[in-house]
């Protein structure tokens, strides 16, 4: 997974209101990883909506 390469292609900006202890969270895991914030939260939602591909209804599981 480490060399695997998040956020490539055409990039969205997503404006989100989260709990402030997940962004101290997050900020923590990118210092110690090497990883952006970025990365991190694509990662994120990526494993969730391949854990919860029925969420995506009729719709194909996406990359």
């Amino acid at each position: 997974m480490k060399t695997q390469k998040h956020n490539q292609g055409e990039l969205a900006e997503l404006k989100v209101k989260i709990e402030k202890s997940v962004i101290e969270s997050l900020e923590i895991m990118s210092q110690n990883s090497h990883l952006s914030v970025d990365e991190i939260v694509v990662i994120a939602i990526k494993r969730f909506r391949s854990s919860h591909a029925d969420y995506m209804g009729s719709m194909k599981k996406i990359d």
